[in-house]
């Protein structure tokens, strides 16, 4: 029987949608023994790029850096200019123009955590600006949190090709976007597309099984923490708009949780 090839943005999409839903596997030809647990793909990729990175002869020294720089900084004004000077992460040198760190309000009740900075943003030094940022802000507003937020990434340069930043590039940053998070004190902390909520929560689950669940974000030092709510990325709405009725139900939530809160 006859099969018509399928469409490249099609099939580019649909492959897309499955990766952000944390789809690691497929079924095989031949039957697996799957109850031998044994860590999936993901999982081990993720610890052999942390690995290799980390073992870097400079990896600890910039992570030190990171620190250092981080807990000095007294203002969201002030880590942005520790971020600004700060040499330690790889993707400064892979093409990006200049950090990007923030915009929003730096009194607002909720942080809003992405992934890192797409072509728009590096050329204008602010994240979420270009088409998934101008839907990030409809949503916010209908929801009425417009001028509640404070948004920053989980790296402040644009990975090259706007790729996923690795999880140890988001390492070497976690000093900063921790240190905007104890700054900040929100009450809700809200977590875009599956790289952010794995870095922050420090789990391998899909962001299909993440989202619209509560979790809890608590710094090991300083008594900081907050709820925190993982939901899709505004970006992933463009290529998939059929989902924004789960990402509509989040920032629902969100609006909810914030108003119990105050």
């Amino acid at each position: 029987m006859m099969t018509q090839p399928l469409d490249a943005a099609a099939t580019e999409s649909l492959l897309a949608f499955w990766r952000d839903a944390g789809v690691d596997a497929c079924f095989e030809d031949a039957p697996v023994d799957r109850t031998h647990v044994v860590p999936p793909p993901a999982v081990k990729a993720v610890a052999r790029a942390t690995a290799s990175v980390m073992a870097a002869p400079d990896a600890g020294d910039a992570l030190s850096e990171a620190r250092r720089l981080a807990s000095a900084a007294s203002t969201l004004e002030e880590l942005g200019q520790a971020i600004a000077a700060f040499e330690g992460c790889p993707l400064r040198g892979m093409g990006a123009t200049q950090s990007v760190f923030s915009r929003g309000n730096p009194e607002a009740p909720v942080l809003v955590i992405g992934e890192g900075p797409g072509a728009e943003e590096d050329q204008r030094g602010q994240p979420f600006i270009g088409k998934a940022g101008k839907l990030l802000d409809r949503m916010l507003a209908e929801a009425g949190l417009e001028g509640r937020v404070f948004i920053t990434n989980t790296v402040f340069w644009r990975p090259p090709g706007n790729r996923t930043p690795t999880p140890a590039e988001q390492a070497v940053c976690a000093p900063f976007v921790e240190r905007a998070f104890a700054l900040l004190k929100p009450r809700a902390v809200l977590l875009l597309g599956a790289a952010a909520a794995k870095s922050v929560l420090a789990t391998d689950e899909g962001i299909m099984r993440l989202r619209g669940q509560w979790r809890e974000w608590r710094l090991p030092e300083g008594a900081v923490s907050a709820p925190v709510l993982p939901t899709l990325h505004p970006a992933f709405l463009l290529r998939q708009p059929m989902a924004k009725r789960q990402a509509w139900a989040d920032m629902l939530s969100l609006a909810a949780r914030l108003d119990t809160v105050e």
